[in-house]
């Protein structure tokens, strides 16, 4: 998640990740205390089985992990989804709600963007239940979860 700014989604997605046996990196500024009431209740009692780890910019990110594949999720794009072939260790990366991801990384990464077809009438689904499908439909082509 590149710098969320609401904390019940990422509570929301570190429990998914916690169910999915997937690391949750927060990457950038957070609109939040990870001490936040709202981000450990909706979290539940998962935090003790979760890895989370928070890298303070995307160039970082990047140096990180040099050789990794990353798919930038944004309403940006007509790539959908499901149109490309996602591989254990591929990153899925999702903008701040009110936001998205910002331009430069989109225009950097511009065959890697993908996004959930939607009525054209409405902005963007839930944060929390994008990467949700995201991240189901890459352990789908994979073959399942590892537990």
């Amino acid at each position: 998640m590149f710098e969320p700014e609401i904390p019940q989604n990422t509570g929301n997605v570190a429990r998914l990740c916690a169910c999915c046996n997937a690391k949750l990196y927060l990457i950038g500024r957070l609109g939040f205390s990870m001490s936040d009431k709202y981000l450990k209740r909706s979290g539940l009692d998962y935090w003790d089985k979760l890895e989370i780890e928070h890298i303070l910019d995307f160039e970082e990110f990047e140096k990180k992990f040099p050789k990794e594949k990353f798919h930038f999720f944004t309403t940006k794009t007509d790539k959908k989804y499901t149109d490309v072939q996602y591989s254990e260790g591929d990153f899925l990366i999702f903008g701040p709600e009110t936001r998205g991801l910002p331009e430069d990384l989109l225009e950097r990464y511009n065959n890697n963007c993908v996004t959930i077809p939607m009525n054209q009438n409405t902005r963007s689904l839930n944060l929390s239940n994008s990467i949700a499908i995201g991240a189901y439909e890459a352990i789908r082509q994979f073959g399942g979860i590892k537990c």
